[in-house]
Order: C-alpha cells, then sequence, then structure tokens
C-alpha cells in the first residue's frame, strides 16, 4: 500500500473510471460537497458502509480502501474479538513474510477448514 492519503486514492481512481464527482457522490449516498471535502483529505474518510460504496465504485478491494482510511473491516474486528490471543499470535507470525507468503498461507488455512 503506498503512503498516498485517502482522498487522492479515491479522487485518481475516480477520474481514471471518468466518474465525476456528483455522479460518484449520488452512487455512493452522499452530497458531492462533502465528498469533494474528502477527497481533499479536508474530511476523515466516512463511514464503513460508504468506503465499501466507493471501493466498489471505483474498482479497489473494500478491505485495502479501509486500510487507506486507517479502519478495519467490522466483519474482521469481530473475527479477532472471538480469539484475541491467538489471532494476534498469528498476525504478528505473519509480519516480515511477503504478500504471496501469506496469500500461500491463506490458503493452507482455507483448506485446513474445509
Amino acid at each position: 500500500m503506498s503512503g498516498e492519503k485517502f482522498g487522492a486514492f479515491v479522487r485518481r481512481h475516480r477520474e481514471a473510471k471518468e466518474i465525476g464527482l456528483r455522479e460518484m457522490a449520488k452512487m455512493i449516498g452522499v452530497s458531492p460537497t462533502y465528498l469533494s471535502k474528502v477527497e481533499r483529505d479536508e474530511f476523515a474518510a466516512p463511514a464503513e458502509d460508504k468506503v465499501k460504496a466507493i471501493a466498489k465504485v471505483i474498482g479497489c478491494d473494500a478491505d485495502d480502501l479501509l486500510a487507506r482510511a486507517g479502519r478495519v473491516a467490522t466483519d474482521i474486528s469481530d473475527i479477532i474479538k472471538r480469539q484475541p490471543v491467538e489471532l494476534a499470535a498469528l498476525l504478528r507470525t505473519t509480519k516480515g513474510l511477503t504478500a504471496d507468503d501469506i496469500t500461500r498461507l491463506a490458503r493452507q488455512a482455507q483448506k485446513a477448514k474445509d
């Protein structure tokens, strides 16, 4: 994930998709003024449901966009809260692994689950 701020990232992707500010605002259920201020990083990122809606419109991963907003999806947070010690240990163990390594671990976990 680059150091690009949430709003700049959203604006760049919206413009790349040739979606107007007003059109995007309507699609996600906010005012154009609000969206403009979010894109200029004058306002904090919107609530989780709006961030997920933005991700869908601009075609990016919702978890990535939530992370750029400084958030974690509610379902992930709920999973961690059910087994905090074990999941904290698992996440700390992945520190320093590549994205490919983590993807392989996820696949192995899915196989174990199935």
